[in-house]
């Protein structure tokens, strides 16, 4: 790696990287917003350094091999401009490791957070016994839910099959096959007829103006996963339009629309959505119930 003529320790590293990540203009906006958590992720994936280990691991030598693999990391999230999560292929969501690649989003949602608290007080947390993540992904929303509510199953629901592979990766390793189950589908075609006390949703929501102007990093994602039409709201429409009868009585609707809030208000003006506020950040997100629904639709 350039500019080392001895071993580090990996806490040297990291500020090295930091550095380096700092004087070439990166962004950040898949799961870290600094150069230094960037620089970080490299190191601990590299020298396998857990995020709970104690302050001796970055004590630790890096050894020739070591640094070798983190330069040719850092080459490429410098000069190729590839998330580091997609480097590593490893992030976390609501405190759950999950594989990604360039088959899916890379997970960076406020829902996480909502998740954790079991959608409460929106919806009785106790008789929740069917869950549906429109737009699955990694699956790491399902899984999530999986977790936050133990009895219940969930329809982990994408178009892409490339995305339903990553989703089943990582269902298999959070052992949660026989609850969380993936679907190929478009929006509600494949479901007719079923039913939930949950629908949740990161869809796509980015406009043709929104998109043309993106980062470069953003370019490793799949298009699929972000654009949604001139607007952004191609699939938030169809969220909008099918979603009351797949709800069951005391239903929710909670949809992430990111920078798209301000047209979502603008196009649905009957309808009374919730946004969701967060305590670590974010937002964009609103929750509707499937009576207000049911309600705005007559």
């Amino acid at each position: 790696m350039p500019g080392l003529s001895q071993k580090p320790t990996a806490a040297a590293l990291v500020t090295r990287l930091a550095n380096r990540f700092r004087r070439a203009g990166l962004y950040y906006g898949h799961g870290t917003d600094n150069p230094r958590d960037d620089a970080a992720a490299l190191v601990m994936h590299v020298m396998a350094i857990a995020p709970d280990a104690p302050a001796s691991a970055w004590r630790r030598k890096v050894n020739g091999a070591a640094l070798a693999r983190v330069g040719e990391l850092a080459e490429q999230r410098i000069q190729q401009r590839v998330p580091v999560a997609y480097l590593t292929q490893r992030c976390w969501f609501a405190g759950l490791p999950m594989h990604v690649d360039q088959r899916v989003l890379i997970p960076r949602s406020p829902l996480a957070e909502t998740i954790e608290q079991r959608f409460q007080p929106w919806i009785n947390s106790g008789r929740v016994r069917r869950i549906c993540d429109m737009g699955t992904g990694s699956g790491c929303i399902a899984i999530a839910c999986a977790r936050a509510f133990p009895r219940a199953g969930v329809d982990a629901v994408d178009v892409s099959p490339q995305a339903l592979q990553v989703a089943r990766l990582n269902v298999a390793a959070h052992r949660l096959g026989k609850r969380v189950h993936p679907v190929l589908s478009s929006h509600f075609s494949g479901l007719k007829g079923i039913t939930y006390d949950i629908i949740v949703s990161n869809p796509p929501y980015v406009g043709e103006a929104e998109m043309s102007v993106l980062p470069s990093e953003y370019r490793h994602e799949p298009a699929l996963a972000l654009a949604a039409g001139r607007d952004g709201l191609d699939s938030v429409r169809v969220l909008l339009k099918q979603s009351p009868r797949h709800l069951r009585a005391g239903g929710i609707l909670v949809v992430e629309v990111g920078n798209s809030e301000h047209a979502v208000r603008r196009h649905f003006r009957r309808l009374p959505f919730m946004w969701l506020s967060f305590t670590r950040g974010g937002g964009g997100v609103f929750l509707l119930t499937r009576e207000q629904l049911v309600q705005a639709g007559r």
